[in-house]
């Protein structure tokens, strides 16, 4: 919380920023740019494309240069995952604690998952096609777990969106929140699970049969997708609670002007009465 920033809840409206900007936030954004430009270069320049001798002598076979987006694709996969899985945590807080901040942080991760699962189906399509020779198939239970993860919590979003009061909204979206979650151990083991229903591999990783610089530049990926994460998820967080203040002034201000607006009738009525009451005096 102390990188997010304490709720507005803890100090009066007009103490609230009106940024999201910090010196946490510089240092994360310029992390992030410095990290961005390293992994391009790993990338692209210094890893070795996926090539090794085929079956016919001087023939070469594997993926070549299509494996540079396992670069993206696969932290984008972990980061769905993580952020996916804080807005569950988030919402079973607030389920249980009824917390605003919790319910803006299960909005604020949502929203980035969201995002990254959208990116990485769609550099599983593009990594697809020259390796599958097909950009989607339909017969395969990671791609297709995927889309149904995404659409979930798109549906939450779409939840979020519909108007109703914070309460009842909150905790609506808080359900869906957590019964998503039940999709992510589905989404990740899939390959293990139906192995003989998917086109994807399993994992390499646990056997280290990937390059010493391969695996150097997909940890790196990782972690410049992590820090990536924190900068917007402090960003977006912020700007909910921002979007709340603006949301109740905004309640306030309405009510004002219904109560002003109902004591101009009352005041018109009572006005009225008493020019009837003096007209018809004698």
């Amino acid at each position: 919380s102390i990188l997010l920033g304490r709720p507005p809840g803890d100090r009066p409206p007009s103490a609230a920023p009106g940024h999201t900007g910090s010196r946490a936030t510089r240092i994360l954004g310029v992390a992030t740019l410095v990290g961005l430009v390293g992994l391009c270069l790993c990338a692209f320049i210094f890893s070795p494309p996926d090539s090794r001798p085929g079956p016919e002598p001087g023939s070469r076979i594997g993926q070549f240069d299509a494996v540079r987006l396992m670069y993206v694709h696969f932290p984008a996969a972990i980061w769905t995952y993580s952020a996916l899985g804080l807005c569950a945590l988030a919402s079973g807080v607030y389920l249980w604690r009824r917390g605003v901040w919790w319910d803006r942080l299960a909005h604020a991760s949502a929203e980035i998952g969201v995002l990254l699962c959208a990116v990485t189906l769609l550099t599983g399509m593009i990594w697809g096609r020259p390796i599958w020779n097909t950009w989607w198939e339909w017969g395969d239970v990671r791609v297709v777990t995927t889309l149904v993860l995404f659409l979930t919590y798109a549906g939450y979003l779409a939840l979020r969106s519909v108007p109703a009061a914070p309460e009842a909204r909150a905790r609506r979206s808080a359900i869906l929140g957590v019964g998503g979650a039940v999709l992510i151990p589905i989404v990740n083991r899939s390959v293990e699970w139906w192995e003989n229903r998917t086109l994807h591999q399993q994992s390499t990783l646990e056997e280290l049969r990937i390059e010493d610089l391969t695996l150097f530049t997909l940890v790196l990926g990782i972690a410049v997708m992590g820090v990536f994460f924190l900068w917007i998820l402090i960003h977006r967080f912020r700007l909910a609670w921002l979007e709340a203040e603006v949301e109740s002034a905004g309640l306030e201000a309405a009510l004002a002007e219904r109560r002003a607006e109902a004591g101009e009738v009352a005041a018109t009525g009572a006005g009225a009465g008493g020019t009837g009451e003096g007209g018809s005096a004698p």
